[in-house]
C-alpha cells in the first residue's frame, strides 16, 4: 500500500507534518466561516469584515523579520508549534466571547490581532519545513501535497463549520480547540534534521535583514512574490462572501460554507493534477496566465446572482490560484539556500498576508464606497492588468522555465 503513495508521502516526517496541515487548516476554515457571520452580523456592515482581515495582518511586519530570524536558528518545530498554540488560543477565547452572545465588535478585532500574532511566529518554520523533511527533487510534489491538505480541509472545513453553526455556534470553537490540540501533537513529534550552522555570535541588523537582501536581489523571486501580492490584494474578495450569502445569494450560514469551500474544490482538483504529474512546462507563461484568468473568473462570479454560476466561477479562481501558489512556493523553496528558509519565508508571509488581510481590508473599504458587486468586478479587472505589467516589469519570471531546473541562488 504504502508504495501506491505519492514519493513525498512515503517520508514519514513529511506524513506527519501533512497530517498536522490537515488539521490546522480544518480548524481554521471552520473558525473562519464562524466569524464571518459573527461578526457581519453585527452591524451588517462589510467594512467589519476588512477591519478583521486589518488587524491580522498588523502583527506581521513588525514580527516577521524577528520571527524569520528565530526559525532560522532555533528548531523549526517548536518555532511552528508555538504559533500553534496561540490559535489554539484564540479558540478558546472565541468559545468565550460566544458563550456571552457576541453582540460587540472589538473582541474579535482583539482575537484577530493575537491570530496575527500567531501566524507571524508559526509560518516562517511551516514554510521553512518542508524542504528540510524531503529531498529538493521531490519538493515540487510536496508543495502539491501541502496544498491538497490545505485545501481539501477548505472544502470540508468551512461546510462543516457552517453546519456546526446552525446547530450551535459554540460547537465550532470547541471543535477547532481539539483539532488545533492534534497538530501541536504531531509538529512536535517531527524528527528534523538539525542541517543549519547557528552563527555563536549574538544576530544583528544585518543577520535580521538578510532575508530581505535576498529577496530584493533574486528578481525571479521578488518577482512571483509581488505578483502574489498585487493579484490577491486587487482580485481576493472572499472576504466578502459573507455579505453575498446573506443579501446577494440568500442562501444563510450553510451556503456560506459551501462558497467558501468552492474555490478549495478547484484548488484541491489542481493540487491532485500537480501532485500526480508535477508541472514541467514553462512555469513563468504559465503563472502569468493563472493569474489573468484569476482575474478573469473573479469578474464573473463577482457579477453573478445564480449560485451555481458563482459557484462554479469560484471554482475556476481556486483551480489556478493552485497553479499560481505551486510555482511561487516552490521557487521559494528551490532558489533559497536552507540557512535563509526561515528569513525568506517570514519575507513572503508578510506579501502573502498583505494581499490576503489587506486584500479582505481593501475589499471592505470598496464595498463600503463602490458596492460589493462593484468592488469584486473592479478588483477582477485590476487583477488582469497585474498580470500584463509583470510580464514586462520582471522579464526572468515571466520566462522561467522549468521548476525543476531551479538551484539555490547564491548569497
Amino acid at each position: 500500500m504504502r508504495h501506491r503513495l505519492p514519493p513525498a508521502l512515503r517520508i514519514r516526517e513529511f506524513a506527519k507534518l501533512w497530517a498536522a496541515i490537515i488539521a490546522l487548516r480544518f480548524a481554521e476554515n471552520m473558525v473562519a466561516v464562524a466569524i464571518g457571520w459573527q461578526v457581519f452580523a453585527i452591524h451588517r456592515d462589510p467594512l467589519d469584515l476588512g477591519l478583521i482581515g486589518l488587524m491580522e495582518f498588523i502583527p506581521l511586519p513588525l514580527l516577521a523579520l524577528p520571527a524569520g530570524q528565530l526559525t532560522d536558528r532555533l528548531p523549526r518545530r517548536l518555532m511552528f508549534a508555538a504559533g500553534l498554540v496561540l490559535a489554539l488560543t484564540v479558540s478558546a477565547l472565541l468559545l468565550v466571547v460566544t458563550l456571552h452572545g457576541a453582540r460587540v465588535l472589538w473582541p474579535f478585532l482583539l482575537l484577530a490581532l493575537l491570530t496575527g500574532v500567531g501566524n507571524a511566529i508559526a509560518w516562517p518554520a511551516y514554510g521553512a519545513l518542508t524542504p528540510e523533511l524531503v529531498p529538493l527533487e521531490l519538493v515540487p510534489g510536496a508543495m502539491a501535497l501541502r496544498s491538497i491538505a490545505s485545501q481539501g480541509s477548505v472544502v470540508v472545513g468551512p461546510a462543516v463549520g457552517g453546519l456546526l453553526f446552525a446547530v450551535k455556534p459554540e460547537l465550532v470553537y470547541a471543535v477547532a480547540v481539539g483539532l488545533f490540540a492534534v497538530a501541536i501533537v504531531a509538529v512536535l513529534s517531527l524528527r528534523v534534521p538539525r542541517t543549519i550552522a547557528t552563527s555563536p555570535k549574538a544576530p544583528g541588523i544585518e543577520d535580521l535583514v538578510a532575508g530581505i537582501k535576498f529577496v530584493l536581489q533574486t528578481r525571479i523571486l521578488l518577482g512571483a512574490i509581488s505578483l502574489d501580492l498585487f493579484a490577491v490584494l486587487f482580485g481576493g474578495a472572499v472576504a466578502l462572501l459573507p455579505v453575498y450569502a446573506r443579501d446577494i445569494l440568500h442562501v444563510g450560514p450553510v451556503g456560506l460554507g459551501v462558497l467558501r469551500a468552492a474555490p478549495a474544490v478547484g484548488a484541491v482538483t489542481a493540487a491532485i493534477v500537480l501532485a500526480r504529474t508535477p508541472l514541467r512546462r514553462n512555469a513563468g507563461p504559465t503563472l502569468m496566465l493563472a493569474v489573468a484568468v484569476f482575474g478573469v473568473a473573479t469578474i464573473v462570479w463577482g457579477a453573478s446572482r445564480w449560485l451555481p454560476v458563482t459557484l462554479a466561477f469560484l471554482a475556476v479562481i481556486g483551480f489556478v490560484d493552485m497553479f499560481s501558489v505551486n510555482i511561487r512556493s516552490s521557487t521559494a523553496a528551490l532558489v533559497t539556500p536552507n540557512e535563509l528558509r526561515g528569513r525568506v519565508t517570514a519575507v513572503e508571509m508578510v506579501f502573502i498576508s498583505a494581499s490576503n488581510e489587506l486584500g479582505a481590508f481593501e475589499s471592505g473599504v470598496l464595498a463600503k464606497l463602490l458596492g460589493t458587486v462593484t468592488s469584486v468586478v473592479v478588483g477582477g479587472a485590476l487583477t488582469i492588468g497585474v498580470a500584463g505589467v509583470w510580464t514586462k516589469v520582471f522579464p526572468p519570471l515571466a520566462r522561467m522555465g522549468r521548476l525543476e531546473d531551479l538551484r539555490p541562488e547564491a548569497t
